[in-house]
């Protein structure tokens, strides 16, 4: 048996169908970036963990939770609350982790948006590390996201998780997608200074992983990204074949390439907005959230 995490913040339209998805196992903990709205309330129904932590980052937090949040078991599985466990992943976890040849497994993911699987426009299969022995396996920070730090070789699995990136609307997915830009953009301007391009990892990577980090890297150097996005993911990777969902999905992508593109102008070209006393005072004050227990 494996134990799963579940993270979330303001979650409480996704929690009960992610925590029932999740019952498989026989140690489910949710963790929680002290919500604001019904989420805990909904997760406590059922017979799982809560635990809440303030949050500071994606990797920071995954670190946290593994360093500091016991579970029953050696082998974990990060659940975000708008993914869902299935039957079929769940016997194949358990088969892959009794061998010995791996400390963790990538899972790919399967998009669920506008009512429908767009699997071509959304570059099918892309991995995600999910399944992994809780002490080898650790989080760095990475642009909005995290990249995982594995200490022994891994696997993939066959089996796909269903994840609905748009269930709680459009506008939930702008405003995310919003927040995201600007680390994004932090991230983007890193990597021009200072990374390279992973030319050996482009065509010649061992894995799904290493290619797609390999051509995000090319891409945040290439001019007209957000139009070379849309023409990419529309027309080369088939989205038009997945019909209107298709073509709304590798539209938002395309935006939100050209939202970063700007925050990273913006970042580099314009001085930082000046903080008026009183905007200070007003970020000094405690808040209802600061008031909260932070286990």
């Amino acid at each position: 048996m494996f134990s799963i995490y579940i993270l979330t913040y303001n979650e409480e339209t996704e929690i009960a169908a992610c925590i029932e998805s999740a019952l498989l196992s026989d140690d489910v903990v949710v963790v929680d970036s002290l919500s604001s709205d019904r989420t805990v309330e909904v997760a406590q129904r059922y017979p799982v963990r809560v635990v809440q932590h303030q949050f500071e980052s994606h990797g920071q937090q995954r670190t946290w939770m593994l360093q500091s949040v016991p579970v029953k078991h050696e082998w974990v599985y990060i659940l975000e609350a708008d993914e869902r466990m299935t039957p079929e992943l769940f016997q194949e976890c358990l088969t892959a982790m009794q061998s010995q040849d791996y400390i963790g497994y990538y899972v790919a993911e399967r998009v669920m948006f506008l009512g429908q699987w767009i699997r071509r426009s959304t570059q099918y299969p892309r991995y995600q590390m999910r399944l992994f022995r809780r002490d080898q396996v650790w989080f760095d920070d990475y642009g909005h996201t995290e990249r995982e730090v594995c200490n022994g070789p891994t696997g993939f699995l066959k089996e796909t998780y269903p994840h609905y990136t748009c269930g709680k609307g459009l506008s939930r997915w702008i405003d995310k997608h919003n927040r995201y830009s600007s680390d994004e953009a932090q991230e983007t301007l890193k990597q021009l200074e200072t990374g390279t391009v992973k030319w050996q990892d482009l065509f010649f990577g061992a894995s799904e992983v290493e290619r797609r980090r390999a051509l995000k890297d090319l891409s945040l150097r290439l001019p007209f990204r957000p139009l070379i996005r849309f023409f990419y993911m529309y027309f080369l990777l088939g989205g038009l074949l997945d019909g209107r969902a298709g073509f709304a999905w590798c539209t938002l992508q395309a935006f939100y390439e050209y939202l970063i593109l700007l925050k990273a102008w913006e970042i580099k070209h314009l001085p930082p907005p000046v903080v008026s006393e009183n905007s200070v005072l007003a970020i000094a004050e405690p808040t209802e959230i600061d008031s909260v227990t932070v286990n």
